[in-house]
């Protein structure tokens, strides 16, 4: 939001209270021209790290706008999975540890979404898929959305041992063999970690309803297949 008020801003609109949680906008206005760069999606590259990850592959991704990284890469580094900063490209190397650090005292380590620049909630999913694949215990609590966690059934058909404690809150064991599975995406987030689960996993998966992983992930199937994933579109039936 901030990005685009200042893109208005610069074309002549009147907005005032940018980084605020109350914007006012001043209106007729008459916008000029300008040119804007558009700022990498940190979602995307999260997702693409847990890929990364559960995959053990090595993997460089362009322009990722590492300034903006800092507490998604901490999130995966609790996971034992480490990224390298060249430019603005992010660099995850294929030989990670993979092992879930304990808290202090030997306690179990927990993960949580808060509200940006913290941990975001859009991650938790891909985040409990990549945790599945490590060594370790760890609490996931996704403190901001209802519903989010009721994916990790599709999970634990597939072979992850997690224990879903209540709506917010999952236990996941790891490392776990996952196998393929029919599933069902009931949103894009759910969708795109049931996709890397499928893509670590032995045999073939099946997602139905995939289309919405592509409202958060143009062309996914190609951009995955051309990183050497095997991914077939079945179109849907008239």
């Amino acid at each position: 939001m901030q990005d685009l008020a200042n893109f208005l801003i610069a074309l002549g609109a009147r907005i005032e209270g940018v980084g605020t949680n109350t914007i006012i906008v001043h209106g007729p206005a008459t916008l000029g021209s300008t040119s804007f760069a558009i700022q990498p999606d940190h979602i995307e590259v999260g997702s693409l790290i847990g890929l990364a990850a559960v995959t053990r592959s090595p993997l460089r991704i362009a322009r990722a706008g590492v300034e903006h990284l800092r507490s998604i890469r901490m999130g995966f580094e609790r996971l034992g999975i480490v990224c390298g900063v060249e430019g603005d490209d992010l660099v995850v190397p294929s030989n990670q540890t993979m092992k879930i650090h304990d808290d202090f005292g030997g306690h179990v380590p927990k993960l949580e979404d808060q509200p940006w620049p913290a941990f975001p909630a859009d991650l938790m999913s891909i985040a409990i898929v990549t945790a599945t694949q490590c060594d370790g215990v760890i609490l996931m609590h996704e403190k901001m959305f209802e519903s989010r966690m009721f994916f990790v059934d599709n999970l634990i058909a597939m072979g992850g041992r997690i224990v879903l404690c209540d709506p917010h809150r999952a236990i996941v064991a790891g490392p776990s063999r996952l196998r393929g599975a029919p599933m069902n995406s009931p949103d894009i987030r759910a969708g795109m970690a049931m996709l890397l689960a499928a893509v670590c996993a032995n045999g073939t998966s099946t997602i139905n309803n995939a289309d919405q992983i592509e409202r958060g992930y143009e062309r996914i199937d190609e951009r995955l297949n051309a990183l050497g994933a095997k991914i077939k579109r079945i179109p849907a039936r008239s």
